[in-house]
């Protein structure tokens, strides 16, 4: 079953993969280098239900999108408030200004400034404090699904069996 389930979803995928790339409306980008100052923030509300303290006040910027909707990398800043935050994809971020308090769902607390970086796996949670000012920049990855997930990590197991020459 779970064999039948794996070729069902690489079908999926492959027939996917061969309709968008036959797409001559999609032009394929390979680089895109943009000022991060020239990005335009736009407002980012943090879902209320989630706010603990203060009335923070998010803002956010696309910078690039996969073509495949799967990753993007963004800009986001927050003026002072503490949180909930839910990620529902991967995200990893690196501080560009100012520093936020992170306490992750395992209760371990973490402070991170401008220069260090984090990650966040996808469907977890995290409180963030923030006592004046943080910006971030991310990048979110959408996770693969199980089966295609346990492809990988064999598929990876294999060749780490392999003999180097």
């Amino acid at each position: 079953m779970v064999l039948k389930l794996l070729v069902a979803g690489a079908v999926a995928m492959a027939a996917r993969r061969a309709s968008s790339d036959n797409s001559p409306a999609q032009e394929r980008v390979t680089t895109v280098c943009k000022r991060a100052h020239d990005l335009e923030m736009r407002d980012a509300p943090i879902e209320p239900d989630w706010i603990l303290e203060g009335n923070p006040v998010a803002r956010a910027a696309e910078h690039v999108r996969s073509a495949d909707d799967s990753s993007f990398s963004a800009l986001w800043d927050c003026t002072a408030g503490t949180f909930r935050w839910h990620f529902n994809w991967d995200e990893t971020v690196i501080i560009l200004e100012g520093e936020v308090h992170i306490t992750d769902e395992d209760g371990n607390a973490y402070t991170l400034r401008a220069g260090d970086m984090g990650y966040f796996a996808a469907r977890s949670w995290a409180t963030w404090r923030i006592d004046n000012y943080v910006k971030k920049a991310a990048f979110i990855r959408r996770p693969f699904p199980s089966p295609i997930a346990a492809l990988y990590r064999l598929r990876n197991a294999l060749r780490q069996q392999q003999p180097t020459f």
